[in-house]
């Protein structure tokens, strides 16, 4: 039996019977110690994780940012017919070459996007793709800039390859980024300069203008762009998306990361890609050749399908827009809450330091209550922000609300 704990680390145990080496070389029992662990991952965050696992029952759910939709049907019989047609073999590590131009004219269509099918590589998930990404553009002691906060695994994801995150606040008011102190933390180390608009935690997106600076920036002082557009088709208040891959110098620099889970409720599938410069796809290549050769086999038509399911992906937006105005009517006028008009992702961004709590002492009260939501503290630059998904059933948003205004006052 494996060792379960931490505490197992220096003598195993199995039952009450401590593990010998008696057996192997029959004299007195000695300890069986375990070798140590890499250090990359002492220390190493794990973001919102603590508070993503389910709540006890009775508990409305606000943190998970996944649709709380069911995968369209047409996705569904597309995988059901590549399983039952023995697509279960080795492939095409790049993705199916329908699938990736298809993804080429998506992006297109819906971003402006000029590429082709060969420069773009389809991964097990966008996290995956952004790891590639780190891996691509970073070596030990390069520095990736973050616009904080950010989404909880960059953080990690950079430490874990030896590079160094740098944190850059954002403007409080707006979270829009601050181009001064971007280019006061560009340093002789400084490689890459991360973008995620729409924004997972805060729902902000970056304007034309702003992305036109960073872009500027980049090539200033030769950076890539790591350009995280997961939520692109998820936008409110009449803003637009705006791939640094449309801007003038930004093509050749920027790596755009993205996936079907957040557009087509496919989390649980596990497919995102990454589309770049032919150089950065083939070295991607190698990165995915070499750990997880490639989606399932079976799943290629059924995500080739998703990009084609454009009813149901504005019928998903239609009910995340009356969700969020759902959200914000209720919690709006609640007495200690600041909250920032989201324009885009499904994200509150709630700033709770006028009730006199941190965050972590309002998720805690939250929680007593009846809401689990996430204490933004576990990521850099989240101290006094709590994040909430409206992505839950509007019956959940109704009650939660119902059950935060209760606590709050209550206590008042």
């Amino acid at each position: 039996m494996w060792p379960t704990k931490d505490s197992d680390f220096n003598t195993s145990r199995v039952g009450n019977h401590a593990l010998t080496l008696e057996y192997l070389h029959g004299r007195q029992a000695q300890p069986l110690v375990m070798p140590r662990t890499a250090t990359r991952f002492e220390g190493l965050g794990v973001g919102f994780a603590p508070y993503l696992q389910p709540p006890p029952d009775g508990v409305i759910r606000w943190t998970v940012g996944e649709p709380g939709f069911p995968t369209p049907q047409p996705i569904i019989e597309a995988a059901i017919q590549g399983l039952e047609a023995g697509r279960t073999k080795y492939t095409r590590g790049q993705g199916s070459p329908e699938l990736c131009e298809a993804v080429a004219n998506h992006l297109m269509r819906t971003s402006g996007i000029t590429t082709s099918g060969e420069n773009v590589l389809i991964t097990p998930g966008a996290k995956q793709a952004l790891l590639y990404a780190y891996m691509i553009t970073l070596n030990q002691g390069d520095e990736a800039i973050l616009l904080s906060p950010s989404w909880a695994s960059y953080e990690p994801m950079i430490s874990l390859i030896g590079a160094v995150p740098v944190n850059v606040p954002v403007h409080r008011t707006n979270f829009h980024p601050d181009m001064d102190a971007i280019r006061s933390a560009i340093t002789g180390r400084t490689r890459t300069i991360m973008i995620n608009s729409p924004c997972n935690p805060t729902g902000a997106v970056y304007s034309r203008e702003e992305i036109a600076e960073i872009v500027e920036i980049a090539v200033e002082n030769d950076l890539w762009i790591i350009s995280d557009e997961i939520y692109s088709r998820l936008i409110w208040n009449g803003v637009e998306h705006v791939s640094p891959a449309t801007i003038d110098g930004g093509a050749e620099r920027t790596i755009v990361i993205s996936g079907w889970s957040k557009t087509w409720a496919m989390t649980g599938m596990r497919v995102g890609f990454l589309a770049g410069p032919n150089p950065v796809v083939k070295a991607a290549l190698k990165c995915q050749a070499n750990s997880a050769s490639h989606i399932p086999t079976f799943m290629m038509e059924a995500a080739r399908v998703a990009l084609d399911c454009d009813d149901e992906v504005e019928e998903f937006s239609e009910s995340y827009r009356k969700r969020r105005d759902l959200m914000i009517d209720g919690l709006s006028d609640i007495p200690g809450l600041r909250i920032v008009d989201p324009e885009g992702a499904f994200y509150l961004f709630v700033d709770v330091t006028e009730t006199g709590m941190t965050d972590i002492e309002f998720a805690d009260g939250a929680l007593d209550a009846g809401v689990q939501l996430i204490p933004a503290s576990l990521i850099t630059g989240g101290e006094g922000f709590v994040r909430i998904s409206y992505a839950a059933p509007e019956a959940d948003i109704k009650e939660g609300i119902s059950r935060i205004r209760g606590w709050l006052l209550d206590d008042a």
